[in-house]
């Protein structure tokens, strides 16, 4: 939940903006409020205008478009370096700041006319570090399905649906969480689910999910439903939408029943099994891929065709004549 009393009145101009006129998710307004609030008491701590010595603890909601006026390229590079110094944050946390900023002050500039100069015109994007994707193998994700149908599990068959879904369709978590039954054409076997930046798309559903989904359907609850999660596919214990972390528990628990590694596997790994199995055994296009994944760069999708290469580079080089 974002407090708006915490902000200054200009960036939740700015949040009002991404939520009416650029169309962004919940999530992304929580993610820029996060990234801006950060940046914002980072350039209160660089220009000593706070004895705050805990970084936390520092007040941004009486920063005035004064002092953003006055902000450089340099400050903003001195902010990346910090997080990458000082917080040890990943390339690609560094990269969703950069784009959130570059968003601030082209809004900041152009739009709402609050500044003269955008400082942010030329920031450029930290490289990302390029590491193949962690994924279950075929015989794992079995292993995981079985585990998942375990009848001793009362709710059973919601979490093998669950499971099911993540390892046939790919989709990400908070649009597994977000699935309303009448998003599911039951007699096309697809549904509509919202991705990142508030797109739809259609994801197709094999026999196994439709199997899944139907088996789960019959003992959803029927009645006792919170109001608000009368439409909602996955229900908690409560019989409110399911939420991220009751997920999350589901599957982690999954993955150590089945002797799987808690710390190197998870939901979003989930995903990239989908996509690698779906790539390596289906027979796939790189663009059907990014479109059921809900790429917005086909750049994004062929890490997958990184990985059956490399699967390609170790079967050369475990061939039984390789050091002949």
């Amino acid at each position: 939940m974002i407090l708006r009393e915490n902000n200054p009145d200009y960036l939740n101009s700015f949040l009002d903006y991404s939520v009416t006129i650029l169309n962004k998710s919940p999530n992304s307004i929580k993610e820029y409020n996060y990234d801006l609030a950060m940046f914002l008491k980072f350039i209160k701590l660089h220009y000593h205008l706070t004895d705050e010595k805990d970084f936390a603890k520092i007040t941004i909601n009486d920063l005035p478009i004064s002092v953003i006026k006055e902000i450089t390229l340099d400050d903003i590079h001195a902010f990346i370096s910090y997080l990458a110094t000082e917080l040890n944050s990943k390339s690609a946390t560094r990269a969703r700041k950069v784009s959130t900023i570059r968003i601030f002050f082209k809004y900041l500039s152009a739009k709402a006319k609050l500044i003269e100069n955008n400082p942010a015109q030329n920031l450029e994007t930290p490289k990302l570090d390029k590491r193949m994707p962690k994924y279950l193998t075929l015989e794992d994700s079995k292993k995981l399905l079985e585990v998942a149908s375990d009848e001793d599990n009362r709710n059973s068959e919601r979490d093998y649906a669950i499971t099911t879904l993540f390892l046939n369709c790919g989709m990400r978590l908070s649009e597994l969480v977000n699935i309303n039954i009448k998003n599911i054409q039951f007699d096309e076997c697809k549904m509509t689910v919202i991705g990142k930046g508030n797109k739809e798309r259609t994801i197709y559903l094999n026999n196994a999910c439709m199997h899944a989904i139907s088996e789960y359907l019959q003992v959803r609850p029927k009645e006792g439903i919170d109001y608000n999660s009368k439409d909602a596919l996955f229900l908690s214990e409560r019989r409110e939408r399911i939420s991220n972390r009751t997920v999350q528990y589901v599957i982690k628990k999954e993955l150590r029943k089945a002797g799987l590694d808690t710390n190197k596997y998870s939901v979003h790994k989930l995903r990239h099994t989908a996509a690698t199995l779906m790539y390596q055994y289906g027979n796939v296009d790189i663009r059907a891929l990014q479109e059921l994944l809900g790429h917005a760069s086909i750049s994004t999708t062929e890490i997958y065709t990184h990985v059956a290469n490399e699967q390609v580079r170790n079967a050369v080089e475990n061939n039984p004549l390789a050091n002949m």
